[in-house]
């Protein structure tokens, strides 16, 4: 099976644990099926692991591919690995630019056929393992079936204006034709449930063709390089506006199992198996409160109910839980750097900002490097904590250890590679401290 999952967006809802860097997907909320790490303590996965263990399970064999943005793709791999296909926007163009860039990045790069089918999903619904076995189907009907367009719709729960419907309509030869309607008020919705209507989950399967012919028609190209090439200059437009709205060879098949879309702290927590993760306390008086504690602190809560309480480098959220789902533009007029982060080579959190310095701890994965790089304006220090490894500056290879420091005048080029897990603090010493003062140079043999 042939998978594209849509990654996007900064999940600004679920601040603190959000942030432009890791969105909502990427939080590790979810208790793993085994439960338990290595060192005994209990283990939690994220939006993404959990949907890509999932797909793996039904479909062992399956090519995923993510597509995503440019900045999720160091916690991309850092959560799934190197092995996982990523197809990385240049800039945001909406889900038909998005959805046409995986596929011409499968052909043009992957060598996939264009007879070929593929199933194209969101990253962060919260399902069963029945959803992917309703993928699988969508997948085989498109690689053996005559409809251009085969589409998932979710059996509604309740009429809910967050969702778009697809309603069935009977033509008097008895065929099947289906309507679209986007968001649309509780009456309506309650109006298109009893016509037999269904939630579009964003979930859509055809043969690759037929989105190169789109994209050629639409964009003037299905050339992945030329795609890349432009991609700033594409129409910003939906999957949905420019291509199922307006297509009339359609079958959707029904899924009848669990979804829910886990887009504010409400529906979030309501899918949590644990009234908490992290270091928090709780009185007797407390009644529906959850906390997720990811500070080095404990949260001590006494006498709330219906709250929600976030905390993270980030900063710190508490609210009432039907509140929070109006966060957005309160964290929009939040003007901050980012204060944590995954790499692919491991992670970093900021520790301490000032006018002239910051400080950082920094943790690599063993094995795993940083890239070899220099900064204009900036000294740094290293202090290693904990693991082993060795740096290099200026093209000179030294071991490293718990309790080395290593000092690095701005304009050297330095890396540091772990060995085992290392950890160390960097302390960063300049004016006009920013990511964008570095420069990027070949790993030295």
């Amino acid at each position: 099976m042939n998978i594209v999952l849509l990654s996007g967006g900064s999940g600004k809802r679920l601040w603190p644990l959000s942030n432009d860097i890791r969105s909502k997907q990427f939080i590790k909320l979810f208790k793993k099926t085994d439960n338990v790490s290595s060192a005994g303590e209990e283990s939690y996965e994220s939006m993404v692991q959990r949907i890509y263990h999932q797909i793996k399970s039904v479909d062992p064999t399956a090519t995923v591919t993510i597509a995503t943005s440019k900045t999720q793709v160091s916690s991309i791999h850092n959560q799934l690995g190197s092995d996982v296909g990523i197809s990385v926007e240049p800039c945001r163009r909406d889900t038909f630019a998005a959805i046409v860039l995986a596929i011409a990045y499968l052909h043009d790069t992957k060598g996939i056929s264009e007879e070929e089918a593929v199933v194209i999903c969101p990253v962060d619904p919260y399902v069963d393992e029945s959803y992917f076995e309703c993928v699988k189907n969508l997948y085989v009907a498109a690689g053996n079936g005559d409809k251009a367009l085969y589409l998932m719709g979710i059996q509604p729960t309740y009429p809910s204006e967050k969702y778009g419907y697809i309603t069935p309509k009977t033509n008097a030869d008895g065929s099947e034709e289906w309507t679209f309607t986007e968001k649309p008020t509780k009456e309506k919705a309650e109006e298109y449930i009893s016509q037999g209507a269904l939630w579009n989950g964003g979930v859509f399967a055809f043969k690759l063709k037929y989105v190169l012919d789109k994209s050629k028609e639409l964009f003037g190209t299905n050339s992945y390089q030329e795609l890349l090439k432009g991609y700033s200059d594409l129409e910003k437009v939906s999957f949905d506006y420019a291509v199922v709205e307006r297509e009339k060879s359609i079958e959707v098949l029904r899924y009848f199992g669990q979804w829910k879309d886990l887009g504010t702290w409400n529906t979030l927590t309501e899918s949590m198996e644990e009234m908490s993760v992290g270091d928090v306390r709780f009185d007797d008086k407390c009644e529906n409160v959850h906390v997720i504690n990811e500070l080095d602190m404990p949260i001590l809560a006494m006498g709330l109910k219906d709250v929600v309480i976030s905390a993270s480098p980030q900063g710190i959220l508490v609210s009432d839980k039907g509140q929070s789902s109006y966060i957005k533009p309160y964290v929009d007029a939040i003007d901050q750097q980012i204060m944590f982060a995954d790499k692919s080579w491991g992670s970093y959190r900021v520790l301490d900002v000032e006018e002239a310095s910051a400080t950082v701890k920094v943790t690599l994965f063993p094995g795993n490097r940083m890239n070899y790089h220099s900064h204009d304006r900036r000294d740094e220090v290293w202090t290693v904590i904990s693991g082993t490894g060795y740096t290099i500056i200026d093209g000179v290879k030294r071991p490293v250890k718990s309790g080395d420091v290593i000092t690095m005048k701005a304009g050297c080029k330095h890396t540091v590679i772990a060995e085992t897990e290392l950890q160390l603090i960097e302390v960063q010493l300049g004016k006009d401290i920013s990511v964008k003062d570095k420069h990027k140079y070949p790993f030295p043999e």
